[in-house]
């Protein structure tokens, strides 16, 4: 077992960068870009996601397991995905052709598909390195707060560069994730070539998720998980409408990303130390409680609280840097404890499965509501369909996964 300085931890972690830095204009700009400058309906584009991305979600342990039959291979395939990812990003933005729905459709897939392969296994790989426990912790922690960093860089950068580059911010940004993605994959693979990394004894494909679901903590934490992403799922899927037709600030909408991340960056070593002191589930626990009664007032805001919304994305911001570390620490400690080392891309391919899934729904029940409510992008909605499906939805949600979760703590047996 090898003792590893930051250095180590940052030629590993660096590839999250562009990961996540693709993560916002995926998942928040495009629906918006393909509505409002493209003229596709906004319920179609709920409904194409709505499909899509549970077409998505369901591949993801299909790769998790053969992730793990070619173990030997892992680098590759991450190498692979971020070739998917940067050219499935730059068809998003340069949508060709009179089938724009069908080009909306394969580019989005193709995004998610390479974001997969390269999330599913960098996560195996950091659970499968060879370092002490204490070392994983801060390994995730730093790992997270690069993807942190990501998203704090993509929450703003569409703004500045639409400053100097109009209605081409668009394909500066495809260039730069570009090059991003060719510096990391170079720090990775210097990572990769000098790294000490536990091999799978053996390759148990066929009853993988057999054995990761025989254990009741295990499906406890992935349904509490599952619920607890879809929570956080709808108000990414419609932020986006929320502040520019509801809040009527989408001038601030880049500010509000940008103190909501990076009040999620600024906490990971508050809940680092909580998770130290009171174990990774209870922190875990806290940070979803925070969340709840720092997000529902969200409910009660009305049109031009402005000040209000910041203070909002602000306090329900300190849960991010939870959220993001403790499950992936979670898994990590379930793989270790169960000795299943050769089904870690398996495991991580099941949360993976899960965020996409929820995501999914979420697109497909949130979206759908507000075109059938007769909501229209860009058109101003000041009555409670916002406050309720932006709001009080997701919290309901957060209360069962709080519920699974306190559950799943206080069981004392499998």
């Amino acid at each position: 077992m090898k003792n590893i300085n930051v250095y180590d931890i940052l030629k590993y972690s660096i590839i999250v960068f562009p990961l996540a830095f693709a993560g916002i204009p995926i998942y928040l700009h495009a629906p918006d870009y393909y509505a409002s400058n493209l003229g596709i309906k906004i319920e179609t584009i709920g409904l194409a996601l709505l499909v899509l991305r549970l077409f998505d979600a369901f591949l993801d342990p299909l790769i998790g397991r053969i992730s793990d039959y070619f173990f030997y291979i892992r680098h590759k395939i991450i190498y692979f995905g971020s070739f998917l990812l940067a050219l499935g990003f730059w068809m998003v933005f340069h949508p060709y052709g009179s089938y724009i729905l069908a080009w909306f459709f394969l580019s989005i897939f193709l995004c998610t598909l390479g974001f997969s392969l390269i999330a599913i296994n960098i996560q195996a790989f950091g659970g499968l390195w060879d370092i002490s426990s204490r070392q994983v912790i801060k390994v995730i922690t730093i790992r997270e707060a690069i993807s942190l960093l990501g998203l704090l860089t993509a929450s703003i950068m569409p703004t500045i560069l639409y400053l100097y580059f109009k209605e081409n911010n668009f394909h500066i940004l495809s260039m730069i994730l570009i090059l991003i993605i060719l510096i990391s994959l170079i720090f990775f693979d210097k990572w990769f070539k000098l790294s000490s990394i536990k091999k799978p004894k053996s390759k148990s494909v066929s009853i993988s998720f057999f054995y990761i679901f025989k254990n009741n903590i295990v499906k406890l934490f992935f349904i509490s998980y599952f619920f607890s992403t879809f929570a956080a799922s709808i108000p990414a899927t419609i932020i986006i409408f929320y502040v520019r037709d509801y809040l009527l600030a989408e001038q601030f909408l880049g500010l509000f990303l940008l103190v909501y991340f990076l009040s999620g960056a600024l906490s990971m070593p508050i809940w680092k130390h909580i998770s130290v002191q009171y174990g990774i589930k209870n922190a875990w626990l806290f940070s979803m409680i925070f969340a709840l009664f720092t997000f529902i007032w969200a409910f009660f805001l009305q049109p031009n609280h402005i000040l209000g919304f910041f203070v909002i994305c602000f306090l329900s911001g300190i849960a991010v840097g939870a959220n993001l570390s403790l499950p992936s620490m979670i898994v990590a400690e379930f793989i270790k404890l169960n000795k299943h080392e050769n089904l870690a891309a398996s495991y991580y391919s099941i949360s993976n499965f899960l965020s996409k899934f929820s995501l999914a729904i979420a697109s497909g029940i949130a979206l759908p509501i507000l075109g059938f409510m007769g909501y229209q992008p860009g058109i101003i909605r000041d009555d409670y369909l916002f406050p309720f499906t932006y709001a009080l939805l997701p919290c309901i949600f957060q209360v069962i996964s709080i519920f699974v979760l306190y559950w799943l703590i206080i069981k004392k047996t499998d």
